[in-house]
């Protein structure tokens, strides 16, 4: 049996790159900017859900009139303002998971983040040129953890999704792939709000702890 995968998916924020911390602050000056404050709450909801569902979310706690491109907008240029200071930090593992994983198997990011937010990381952290497909907010109406978003890499990919890895951090994106039918290994690393992780096939401390033999085991 082939225990090669046809595609792996990357969940971006948190998985590669770790940058929810600035996710969450861009988000909150981005309202802030429209009198609205948001809970602690509403901050941990920012983590593992798309742009659709954040802003449906303030939207309806805070009853703002503005269109989800403005807030998205507003959220991109103070999420570059931070981004100046603390720069793109890529999680453990990361960059080399992503090149060794380029050299046998398609490879896409699946992102709740806008595609301007998704493309600066990605470029930030250097594995654009490894990317072959990129599905990010404004790619689909239903977030994760609907299947949606990592249906949608898989069609692009023209790939199986059974022979499909996701690699995520946090439950709305591991509920979305297996929902799509991919494999899931879940990624302690930059999972610092405690998601539960439990419904993925696999569990890792680090994305270098992700051996061909553990991708083996999930697709045979």
């Amino acid at each position: 049996m082939n225990t090669v995968p046809e595609a792996v998916l990357f969940d971006l924020d948190g998985t590669l790159v770790d940058s929810e911390r600035e996710n969450i602050e861009s988000v909150v000056l981005a309202a802030r900017r429209h009198g609205t404050e948001l809970s602690e709450e509403e901050r941990r909801f920012i983590i593992g859900h798309s742009w659709n569902e954040i802003y449906e979310m303030v939207v309806r706690n805070h009853s703002l009139s503005i269109p989800m491109t403005q807030l998205i907008a507003e959220a991109v240029a103070e999420k570059r303002a931070l981004v100046a200071v603390s720069g793109h930090r890529a999680l453990p593992g990361a960059v080399s998971a992503v090149k060794r994983f380029a050299r046998t198997s398609k490879l896409a990011v699946v992102t709740g983040s806008s595609t301007a937010e998704a493309r600066d990381s990605i470029a930030g952290i250097g594995i654009a040129d490894y990317i072959t497909a990129l599905v990010a907010a404004e790619d689909y109406a239903n977030g994760k953890p609907a299947p949606d978003p990592y249906a949608q890499a898989m069609a692009r990919l023209g790939v199986d999704p059974a022979r499909t890895i996701a690699i995520e951090d946090a439950t709305p994106g591991i509920l979305s792939a297996r929902a799509a039918g991919a494999r899931v290994i879940a990624v302690r690393a930059g999972n610092f709000v405690g998601y539960d992780l439990s419904p993925a096939h696999v569990i890792v401390d680090t994305l270098d702890e992700i051996s061909d033999d553990l991708i083996a085991s999930l697709l045979s």
